[in-house]
């Protein structure tokens, strides 16, 4: 995989890691009540899952590469799509209608529990890893590498993601509280996605 491809692939994939989504908004709740330690701690239920998601992507991805060029291209333009989608909704987004389900009291074992669960429910995860990572696998290439390299980095910025979640849980609670404050961020993240669209959608393959 060439440098050109990740310079595409890593600002994108932040700009999904960072979107305000239920496993994020559950870090900053599990942070305010919990601290910043275990709301991280427990983020490693929603990289198991998505850890799983990626497998299960890679598994069938070289049948879809292999069996059309005009597929592949297809999976590219439904992820560029969805990219606008989601940021459609981050932009319209009513502040105070997201709220993070309430944690429960009982240990790391149950938050991580509860961070598996929202991540394996969350249809937009799986439309993530069927419809946005093939966008960066060249089919001229042996698969299998790629798509690995592609789904550890998407944990490591994931984790990233939990950990900046979190932080903001514990001491920027008041701002991001406030509907203004709120209203910003869902909207800079919504420039950002949209911003990463229009590049894969521009974007040519060798």
């Amino acid at each position: 995989m060439d440098l050109a491809t990740l310079s595409l692939f890593l600002p994108a994939c932040f700009a999904l890691n960072m979107a305000p989504g239920p496993n994020n908004l559950l870090s900053v709740s599990n942070a305010t009540r919990y601290g910043y330690r275990r709301a991280c701690v427990a983020g490693v239920g929603r990289l198991l899952a998505f850890a799983g998601m990626i497998a299960l992507a890679a598994a069938g991805l070289s049948v879809v590469l292999q069996t059309s060029e005009l597929l592949f291209y297809g999976i590219k333009i439904l992820g560029a799509a969805y990219l606008l989608y989601l940021a459609w909704q981050l932009w319209h987004a009513k502040p105070g209608a997201e709220d993070a389900a309430a944690a429960p009291a009982n240990g790391l074992l149950a938050l991580a529990r509860q961070e598996f669960l929202v991540a394996a429910g969350n249809p937009k995860a799986i439309l993530i890893f069927t419809a946005f990572l093939p966008q960066f696998v060249d089919p001229a290439r042996a698969i299998t590498p790629q798509f690995m390299l592609l789904g550890v980095l998407f944990l490591l910025l994931e984790w990233i993601a939990i950990s900046a979640y979190a932080y903001m849980g514990l001491h920027m609670r008041r701002w991001f509280a406030e509907p203004r404050g709120k209203r910003i961020f869902n909207r800079c993240c919504a420039g950002l996605l949209s911003a990463a669209a229009s590049v894969l959608l521009m974007a040519r393959r060798a």
